[in-house]
């Protein structure tokens, strides 16, 4: 399937806060490089990028240690953990991750936390071990936490509760309702908005960025996933977040290059300056 066209440049810079750049999306797909100018031309000029399996952080790390651009979040995906448990290595993986993690390039541990749409009750014990052991990760390092929340809004503050959020926390593609956005902003977090915020069928998601003050608000792709509408099910990457970004503004009342500057310093206030 081809990729959409590049919508117009955003009048400020604005930063990707999730991205899975390694992450083949078809025969159309991106490399880095091209990956990059793309973004660049769209006034996207920095980009976290995720690693969420052992594979996949190793490969952030490196690219994040090459490109100015880029910064890497790593951990363990909450769908990864019931699969390494069954093994015997998840301890091992988690151990590599801290490995990781400790690199200065690294400035987030995630995505982690809870998936209970792909993963059924047998695995959630793993699930939670495997939350609890990046957010004390995330504690001990003093990074910030990247959370993934799929269905499981209640357990993943309930664990945060228990555990202690750490100071800078991000909810991932956030998902949940006004209500939802209240609690998690009552605990410190920043709440990041993908292109579902865009999608015909998500005005509770509209409604809680809404209600979210601008210092506690983030921008994201998800990229290879997650294509704003009107390009939903094509490709995603970093050039196309103009779309959720204009869109999120009209919800708002704000002025879009109001915005886009507001997201940026909440950008490096959640994960420090960096690059371009």
């Amino acid at each position: 399937m081809s990729r959409p066209p590049a919508p117009e440049p955003l009048p400020h810079p604005v930063a990707d806060n999730h991205c899975h750049l390694d992450i083949v999306d078809g025969d159309d797909w991106f490399g880095t490089e091209q990956a990059l100018a793309a973004a660049r031309e769209a006034n996207i000029t920095r980009i976290v990028q995720v690693g969420c399996d052992l594979p996949g952080a190793r490969w952030a790390v490196q690219a994040a240690g090459r490109y100015d651009e880029l910064v890497a979040a790593v951990a363990l995906h909450p769908n990864e953990a019931p699969k390494l448990a069954a093994e015997g290595t998840l301890d091992a993986a988690i151990a590599e991750i801290e490995e990781l993690a400790g690199n200065d390039v690294v400035r987030a541990v995630g995505e982690t936390g809870l998936d209970y749409f792909r993963t059924d009750e047998s695995g959630r014990a793993a699930q939670h071990e495997s939350f609890r052991r990046h957010i004390d990760l995330a504690k001990r390092l003093g990074k910030a936490l990247m959370i993934h929340d799929r269905d499981a809004h209640d357990d993943v503050l309930r664990i945060l509760d228990e555990e202690g959020a750490p100071e800078r926390w991000v909810m991932h593609c956030f998902s949940g309702d006004a209500d939802f956005a209240r609690r998690c902003l009552d605990r410190g977090a920043h709440l990041s908005f993908a292109g579902t915020v865009t999608f015909k069928n998500a005005q509770p998601l509209r409604d809680a960025l809404a209600i979210v003050p601008k210092d506690r608000i983030l921008v994201e792709t998800d990229a290879p996933f997650l294509t704003p509408h009107p390009y939903r099910g094509r490709p995603n990457a970093s050039y196309l977040i103009p779309l959720t970004m204009r869109l999120m503004a009209d919800v708002r009342g704000d002025d879009v290059a109001d915005l886009c500057a507001a997201i940026d310093v909440n950008t490096t206030t959640v994960y420090e300056n960096w690059g371009a």
